[in-house]
């Protein structure tokens, strides 16, 4: 796999970036995330590709060296996989679906990516659990998997920093950017939160620590509460620290936090710790006599509160079905997906910190897993009821409504009874009340801080005085020193949701401004156990400036903060100015204020499940799609019936079959020989080459016709920065193979040339040196062949997923045939030879019928079905090149044939598809003069390429003169023929060539069919041709490239051969199309030219749109009447769509310029029609015919139409062509101008 390079040093650009050279740090790039806070995601990047080349390092020397802990690796397996899942949930959560708000079509693919990681790390846990530091190969296959994930994470990063970075600093200002960083953090967990950001700071340097934290300042509201909760997890320290050091973040950029200085810790910001633990201790005291309560009961609460919301949720759904009343159906639906996300985080704490504690065999994922799919499915009808709205079928709905919130409570109901039976009373028994609090508090802490703000004023709006009480009061015993911050927000945010209750204690009002109620001191210690305004020293000075109407000015949105609750009711909180008693001072908690953003985010993509992090990874996601259900609803073509574009998809089930056996058979090299080496070579070329072809057909066709729907705009750039990176990791296997297969030759050429005295001595110092430098290269290359599978492997997934779907919607039937023509019409007859036997091998014989049918269908019109037949019969045997000469006759079968492939795929090959012979031929001669090479290397690169130098050397004849014949005198015309006399090259004045054909017809010898044809009464049949005469040996042999007489050592009849044409030509460059069935001058299909496959033709690459006629090369010259099909000579294509000669072309417009069968205009007139125009103007017409019209016909535009009298020139009033027909004559006075 390709390594990452090293951050330090990186030069360009953001909008550039390489996928092997990681985007450069704001800071070193020049800029900073302070100005450009959506940079801050570099630093983020950054952190991961340096925790992931740790880890691959650290498993590559497991393997190679069994060097290192495994249970060590394990564990930095599972932190980093927590921070990145976090990481992918956020993006997803936010920063996609705000990109997606004002750029379509981009942020999907990024979350399909997301998903198709979970599988990776399931399977790398799966590895981490079985015996690893006593398997070798077990070892090697954990080097391969951390090396594929280090791949796909790190090219989908650079995708991301090429494609998604610069859209989000050009579509947002800065302002939008920082609310985007902010919603980010707050959608990450409050436990991940707090290893994310040390983890963050640890891996960057001094500058860029600074930078992070000059952006925080920025992103972070002007909320000193926020700030130290945020400022205390990035620096991992104690709240002192974090004042200070936040202070002098202060005096050192100027911003926004200016406005909202700190104090120091002696006069305590929010609450200080000593006076947190005198409110704890006096509350722990009052609660002395409630013997039977247990900390860990909390969970209690959240149960009895979720069963509370799930019974009003199915009352709600009754009342509906007995009104009819659909039209709060929206509001029903934000409901549903709080106690959703609510249920699904409360499932997830249990998984990962309640059970493991109690039983680590005890679990309930099944159960969890059981909810969210009921969750999903209630959802879904949701959906399907806002969708449908009038047309739907109300009593159906009705009935599925009331169904569904059924379901979901009896199961809820079921599972917390288990809970609570098997449970709860070990861990009352198995805990003491600190462990019981450390379990309660932790649980609190997986969920994020958004879901939060919201989750505790619900939570203890379900509870009564004293519940609340010992909730938070457990909550603040639970919490660590450095959490007193996090801990008085908590407790900020449950107050919101407290009402006046009758006994007056420990509540908020309800109105405008939040006070205590309590003015008793002696009531003081149970206010400081609820409030958290009533820890507050008297002494503290205004948090922030006021407002005329009290509220502070926020930097992004009103500080107001509401919660709705149950009853309906309000409660808000503004920030006081002046300082007072705990009694009479207002509860300034501040808010996240995620919500008050103008960003556009819906409820739904903002409130996307972390369910992933669960550990059960085959639970379906609450929201497993970007954009909401319809795209799942929409991700395959379940009808079953064939389209023309799955052709194109039909090519993926064979790149897997052979990325499966790439990543296989890797893992046996290390303990294979040299010819399971070569046959691996061969295999890998293989698939490179034709997947080389895929990707191709895919940039230059398919992704342009998608890209070219106004609704698809930018939909297909990410899979094209795809293609880049995989082009790179075929490069850098290849690099790798080569340097194995010249491992093999040196050992075998050392071991030659060293005498048998020192052979001994020669083993002992060097065989363990050659396994070492082997062992390191085989266990690089398999753990590059997996990263190429799971790269190409996702690719293509996530093409079928989100692509497929989308020509069946957007693209007709014809429009389809059209592309599947193009993509095929661009493929030379090289590259189908090899592709139809690979493909179809990894078909079952009912997609073979109809793939091939859907390709008999696209070429209907031309010679492929011809060609097929021919180009399969003589499949074993040689088609065009020498090496397939060479070849075995006994490889017959086709799949016998695809396996002896690493014969025709060599090093040093730049287009391995499109090479003809004189291109075959300069290869050739490349690796003859290549000093690199061993002589060994050398001869068996070209054996292939040409026959044995030693059978001439021993069976080398005399060169016969050339008045002489052999035993084929008999033959007319067994004398050579020259093309130039006095330089003695051969061939005739038609072709360059070094031999003469034998003409079935006559048996004659004659160098070309237009020589037989100039002397003789018929025609010569070129495809009936057997047998040739060398014009060098005059030996008459079989038809072939080369020569087969010893004496002529393998001579080239030609640069270029067709064995299906028996064509030969040694000075210009020629091609063979399969659809014409025949050879033409170019470079090839897809290089130079593309074939038509309703025209029938071959056209330049300019003339992809153009004017389609069927069949309409295969017609005569209007000019000359040839026929134009199969002449020599070239031929024009017209704008009308009609052919003629080139040089008739040029002969015939000196004097027309319209086409001689439709009477069009042949090219772009307006020249000459102005000098009509400025000729018309100044002629005067006798007085008689001034006032007369003529009707006319317009042969461009094909419109009628009225225009002046003249005996020439008629102008056409649609188009302004003069190319008109006069129709009638009217005598009538015409008004129409000239």
């Amino acid at each position: 796999m390709a390594t990452p390079t090293s951050m330090a040093g990186g030069e360009g650009t953001l909008a550039a970036v390489m996928p092997r050279s990681p985007s450069p740090s704001p800071a070193e790039a020049g800029t900073s995330a302070a100005e450009t806070p959506v940079l801050i995601f570099l630093y983020f990047h950054k952190a991961i590709r340096a925790e992931l080349e740790g880890l691959h390092g650290a498993a590559v020397r497991l393997a190679t060296e069994r060097a290192g802990d495994v249970e060590v690796l394990a564990e930095r397996c599972r932190f980093f996989v927590n921070i990145y899942k976090n990481h992918c949930d956020a993006e997803d959560a936010v920063i996609f679906p705000a990109l997606d708000i004002r750029v379509k079509n981009v942020a999907g693919t990024y979350s399909l990516e997301h998903k198709g990681e979970s599988g990776l790390f399931s399977q790398l846990f799966a590895l981490l659990q079985m015996d690893i530091q006593n398997d070798d190969g077990l070892r090697r296959e954990l080097a391969s998997c951390t090396g594929a994930i280090q791949t796909c994470i790190t090219q989908h990063m650079s995708k991301e920093e090429e494609q998604v970075f610069p859209l989000l600093t050009k579509k947002f200002s800065c302002e939008e950017q920082a609310d985007l960083v902010w919603q980010f953090l707050c959608n990450i967990p409050v436990n991940m939160m707090a290893e994310f950001l040390p983890w963050l700071s640890a891996s960057v340097s001094s500058d860029e620590h600074q930078d992070i934290r000059n952006c925080l300042c920025k992103v972070v509201p002007e909320e000193k509460l926020l700030q130290q909760v945020v400022f205390t997890w990035i620096e991992g320290k104690a709240t002192k620290k974090v004042v200070q050091s936040f202070a002098d973040c202060n005096s050192e950029i100027s911003h926004s936090c200016e406005d909202a200085p700190f104090v120091d810790q002696g006069e305590k910001l929010i609450c200080s710790h000593d006076e947190a633990k005198v409110g704890s201790g006096n509350t722990a005291e009052s609660n002395n006599g409630q013997v039977d309560r247990h900390p860990i009961d909390d969970i209690l609460y959240w149960h009895n509160a979720i069963r509370k919301e799930l019974h009003d949720i199915a009352e709600e759904t009754r009342r509906m079905q007995q009104s009819g009343d659909f039209s709060d159906i929206s509001s029903f639906n934000v409901r549903l997906q709080f106690i959703a996300d609510v249920c699904i985080f409360h499932s997830i704490a249990e998984d990962q910190v309640v059970f493991p504690a109690v039983d680590s065999e005890l679990s309930f994922v099944q159960e969890h897993a059981e909810e969210e799919r009921r969750f999903n499915n209630f959802r879904c009808l949701i959906q399907q009821i806002q969708i449908a709205g009038a047309k739907s079928n109300a009593v159906d709905f009705y009935s599925k409504l009331c169904s569904h919130a059924d379901q979901i409570l009896e199961t809820i109901e079921k599972h917390f009874c288990n809970e609570e039976t098997k449970v709860l009373p070990q861990a009352r028994i198995l805990f003491s009340p600190e462990k019981q609090r450390e379990l309660s508090y932790k649980s609190l802490c997986v969920m994020p801080l958004k879901l939060l703000e919201r989750v505790l004023p619900w939570l203890v709006s379900k509870l009564s005085d004293e519940e609340a009480s010992s909730l938070l009061q457990n909550m603040r015993l639970a919490a660590s020193p450095s959490e007193t911050a996090l801990v008085t927000l908590f407790s900020g945010w449950a107050c919101k949701a407290r009402d006046k209750s009758n006994s007056g204690e420990y509540l908020c009002l309800t109105s405008g401004v939040v006070r205590c109620l309590l003015d008793d001191v002696d009531e003081l210690e149970k206010c400081q156990s609820f409030c958290p305004c009533a820890s507050r020293n008297s002494t503290d000075g205004p948090l922030h400036p006021q407002t005329e109407n009290g509220s502070r000015p926020g930097k992004r949105g009103n500080d107001a903060e509401s919660f709705s609750g149950t009853n309906g009711r309000h409660c808000s909180q503004t920030a006081d100015t002046e300082a007072r008693p705990c009694s009479k001072k207002p509860c300034c908690i501040p808010g996240l204020r995620v919500e008050s953003s103008n960003l556009g985010l819906s409820s739904l993509a903002s409130s996307k499940s972390f369910r992933s992090l669960s550990y059960n990874s085959t639970a379906p996601s609450l929201y497993s799609s970007l954009f909401s259900w319809e795209t799942d609803a929409s991700l395959s073509c379940s009808d079953g019936i064939s389209r023309p574009i799955d052709t194109i998809f039909k090519f993926h089930k064979a790149i897997r079959k052979d990325l499966e056996y790439l990543d296989v058979e890797s893992g046996k090299l290390i303990d294979g020989d040299e010819s399971c080496l070569r046959q691996f070579i061969g295999r890998f070329r293989l698939l490179w080459g034709l997947y080389r072809a895929h990707s191709n057909a895919e940039d230059e066709i398919v992704f342009p016709a998608l890209e070219s729907r106004e609704t698809l705009h930018n939909v297909s750039h990410s899979y094209t920065l795809d293609h880049k990176q995989e082009e790179q990791l075929f490069e850098d296997i290849s690099n790798v193979l080569f340097e194995l297969s010249h491992l093999h030759d040196s050992q075998g050429h050392a071991q030659t040339e060293v005498k048998e005295a020192e052979q001994d001595c020669f083993q002992s110092s060097n065989e363990i040196n050659w396994a070492r430098k082997y062992n390191e290269l085989a266990t690089k290359l398999q753990g590059m062949c997996k990263s190429i599978r799971v790269a190409l492997t996702n690719h293509v997934h996530r093409e079928e997923l989100e692509l497929w779907p989308l020509f069946d919607k957007h693209f007709s039937v014809e429009e389809q045939d059209k592309l599947v023509g193009r993509i095929i019409g661009s493929t030379g007859a090289e590259v189908l030879q090899s592709m139809l036997p690979w493909v179809t091998s990894a078909l079952t014989q009912e997609e073979q019928n109809k793939m091939l049918d859907t390709w008999k269908q696209a070429t209907k019109n031309t010679m492929f079905g011809e060609w097929l037949n021919e180009w399969w019969k003589g499949a074993p045997a040689s088609s065009d090149s020498s090496a397939e000469a060479s070849s075995s006759p006994e490889d017959s079968h086709l799949q016998d044939k695809l396996e002896q492939n690493d014969q025709m795929f060599k090093p040093g090959w730049k287009d391995i598809f499109r090479m003809n012979q004189s291109e075959l031929e300069a290869e050739v001669r490349k690796v003859s003069r290549d000093p690199t090479l061993d002589p060994r290397r050398k001869a068996y690169l070209i054996q292939n390429l040409m026959t044995s130098r030693w059978i001439a050397a021993q069976q080398k004849l005399p060169e016969p003169s050339s008045e002489e014949c052999s035993d084929d005198a008999g033959i007319p015309g067994c004398v050579p023929s020259y093309r130039d006399q006095e330089k003695q090259v051969y061939g005739c004045e038609h072709y360059k060539r070094n031999c003469k054909l034998v003409a079935a017809c006559c048996n004659k010898l004659f160098t070309c069919r237009f020589c037989h044809d100039k002397v003789s009464d018929h025609t010569m049949e070129r495809k009936a041709t057997q047998e040739m005469m060398c014009m060098v040996c005059l030996k008459v042999q079989p038809v072939g490239p080369i020569c087969q007489t010893p004496s002529c050592n393998g001579l080239s009849m030609a640069k270029y051969y067709c064995n299906i044409c028996k064509f030969f030509d040694d000075e210009r460059t020629v091609y063979h199309c399969p659809f014409c069935n025949l050879c033409r001058l170019g470079k090839g299909l897809g290089v130079d030219f593309f074939h038509c496959m309703k025209c029938n033709c071959c056209l330049g690459m300019k003339l992809t749109e153009h004017k389609c006629r069927e069949k309409g090369l295969e017609t005569n010259c209007p000019i000359c009447c040839d026929f134009l099909f199969t002449s020599s000579a070239a031929v024009r294509a017209l704008p009308c769509g009609h052919f003629m000669h080139s040089a008739c072309f040029q002969a015939y417009t000196c004097s027309h310029y319209t086409c001689p069968i439709c009477c069009k205009s042949l090219g772009d007139m307006a020249v000459y029609f102005g000098m009509l125009d400025a000729l018309l103007a100044a002629e005067e017409l006798p007085e008689e015919y001034r006032d007369r019209c003529q009707d006319i016909l317009c042969n461009d535009c094909e419109r009628k139409g009225r225009s002046r009298f003249h005996w020439l020139y008629h102008k056409c009033s649609a188009c302004g062509s003069y190319n008109t027909r006069v129709i009638k004559t009217d005598t009538a006075d015409c008004s129409t101008p000239n």
